[in-house]
């Protein structure tokens, strides 16, 4: 396997990514031939199955970018699953407590560190690779938690405490929801929330991370100079979405 993002976490420049919904080599060909850092197949609000990891992080890593997976479930054998099929590493959704984060590294790392079990499959090279991949492991492999909840940013001291943790992502989304303000992220109780997770974030010298959900540069920008350094850049279907919605504006106001 190749090296993963990890030699540029705490580097000046953020680390860009995007996710992917659409399990089709075209869409990884597009997104590939840009410059993300990493991009993140996202079996959390998609229809992507595990059946289709393998092909997906194949392809994503010839091109120098790092496959990640999402995943709504923290199930030890799922997260095992993945890796062992080629993915860099997991961004866990919604979690919301230390014992929670615990499992999701748990379920990455080999022992000693964790307590994922072994198998010789894709990431492996099918055995002939099992020494090379425990160095790996150990060294390149990423784990992101998702804040989504308030309960999370009350315990959020001790998570970010985890030694093998690597950042937190705030989901803008379900984070507001958690308050009963779906959306409205002008929300005063809400920017309360990522001002404490940004002071927090930086305090342990972890990535701090947002999903910039629109296809709008400013957000990026936004994003960039409140001291965000891993962004997730809107998602296939909203990119798409978008230009289609341009070009016919464009044309219509031509006709």
């Amino acid at each position: 396997m190749k090296k993963s993002i990890k030699k540029n976490i705490g580097k000046k420049n953020p680390l860009i990514g995007s996710w992917i919904t659409i399990p089709d080599i075209n869409i990884i060909e597009i997104f590939t031939k840009f410059s993300f850092d990493w991009l993140c197949i996202d079996m959390e609000h998609s229809a992507i199955s595990i059946d289709k990891i393998p092909v997906l992080t194949s392809l994503i890593e010839a091109k120098n970018i790092s496959p990640l997976v999402r995943v709504g479930e923290h199930n030890p054998n799922l997260i095992k699953r993945i890796m062992d099929c080629g993915a860099h590493g997991i961004i866990a959704a919604d979690v919301r407590t230390v014992e929670e984060a615990e499992n999701i590294i748990n379920s990455v790392k080999y022992p000693p560190i964790g307590q994922r079990g072994v198998g010789l499959y894709k990431a492996q090279h099918y055995g002939q690779g099992f020494s090379d991949y425990i160095s790996w492991l150990k060294s390149e492999s990423i784990v992101i938690v998702q804040i989504e909840n308030q309960e999370a940013v009350k315990n959020l001291d001790s998570i970010l405490s985890l030694k093998n943790l690597d950042g937190i992502m705030i989901g803008p989304y379900d984070l507001s929801s958690s308050i009963g303000h779906p959306g409205n992220f002008k929300n005063k109780e809400y920017q309360i929330l990522l001002d404490a997770i940004i002071k927090k974030t930086k305090k342990y010298n972890k990535l701090l991370g947002i999903h910039s959900v629109t296809s709008n540069p400013t957000d990026y920008n936004n994003f960039r100079k409140n001291g965000y350094n891993f962004i997730a850049c809107s998602l296939d279907t909203i990119f798409l979405m978008d230009n289609i919605k341009k070009y016919f504006n464009k044309i219509n106001k031509k006709i």
